[in-house]
């Protein structure tokens, strides 16, 4: 089977060289000529200069997957499309669109009987040797198409243990990908993913950061009048190896996962993380779930914490933390501690 890739960053070039192995033919572009021509030297991988020239080397229906930074940018590339392919042909959106934008952009292609397909990549840089979760929305029969190549993308059902009870037949899941519904339903469930996902990192490095600080016991401790001094110093003088703690995790508690795996990997290159400046951004997909949560009144405290802590991490509460110290100084006459 052939599939056309449009955008050659660190996921779409992995996917292309997962797809290629398989046995598929790609056919590659990105708006960086050097991207084409690195890749094109690839085993069952071609590099053209122009959409267009995308369109003709791929026979029909064509299956064009889009990896490229959500928003106008995949807009763009989708008007483009729309004017480029033809009737019956399928365009997957890898990136991380918003499940709205789905919607519009499908019916936009449809005006010329185009079909999308939305889906929700999830696997990082770490993708092209573990496979990737595909969450996948759209038309039954585009999908159907287009499966031998999502299924190559896939882990594969070998990538975890069958859950208890699901005997039998394989199911579709069990494989690493899934056609949640119509239009949107892959990056509604990719979008709710992401949302956790943020919720389970703040889980885990705030509970580091306890056991980083559990020897504060052992500081000075300058009391001043606007502050409540550390009543027992005397249980909290633990000098913990976070490394170690992250590895032993690792072994057999109920918290093992993946994303502990991956802490373990960065505490253990770099156990103070000196070369990261704790400011941490948000893609959109956590916003996205906020909103979601909102809309349906589902009640979603930790998602959504999650995100503000992302954000207070900008220092973008600077103002906010100046407000509340000029509160206290006019209600009550409490002068701020200088920062050190």
């Amino acid at each position: 089977m052939q599939l056309g890739m449009i955008g050659l960053g660190r996921m779409g070039a992995n996917i292309v060289r997962r797809v290629a192995k398989g046995g598929h033919e790609c056919v590659v572009y990105d708006h960086s000529p050097d991207a084409v021509k690195a890749m094109a030297g690839e085993d069952n991988t071609i590099g053209v200069s122009s959409l267009q020239e995308l369109a003709e080397k791929l026979s029909t229906p064509r299956v064009v997957w889009v990896m490229v930074p959500a928003g106008t940018i995949t807009t763009g590339v989708i008007d483009e499309l729309a004017k480029t392919l033809e009737p019956d042909d399928i365009v997957i959106d890898g990136g991380n669109s918003y499940y709205r934008d789905d919607i519009t952009h499908a019916k936009k292609l449809a005006e010329n009987g185009i079909r999308l397909l939305d889906c929700g990549t999830s696997g990082g840089v770490w993708g092209r040797e573990r496979g990737y979760c595909l969450m996948i929305g759209g038309d039954d029969d585009a999908f159907e198409h287009a499966e031998p190549i999502f299924a190559t993308v896939a882990p594969g059902v070998d990538a975890a243990p069958r859950t208890p009870g699901r005997d039998g037949e394989i199911a579709q899941a069990e494989k690493g990908y899934l056609h949640c519904g119509p239009s949107g339903a892959g990056h509604f469930v990719k979008m709710v993913h992401n949302g956790i996902e943020y919720g389970m990192m703040a889980s885990l490095a705030e509970g580091l950061n306890i056991l980083r600080n559990a020897d504060i016991g052992k500081q000075i401790q300058q009391g001043d009048a606007e502050t409540a001094p550390l009543s027992n110093p005397e249980f909290y003088q633990y000098d913990f190896d976070i490394p170690d703690v992250a590895e032993v995790w690792r072994r057999g508690s109920v918290i093992g996962s993946w994303l502990l795996d991956l802490t373990a990997i960065a505490l253990h290159e770099s156990p103070e993380l000196k070369e990261f400046s704790g400011r941490v951004s948000d893609s959109g997909e956590g916003r996205w779930t906020a909103i979601a949560a909102i809309d349906e009144g589902v009640p979603s405290p930790v998602l959504t914490t999650a995100l503000q802590s992302r954000f207070a991490s900008r220092s973008l509460d600077d103002f906010a933390n100046k407000a509340l110290s000029a509160m206290r100084k006019q209600f009550g006459g409490h002068a701020e501690k200088p920062a050190n």
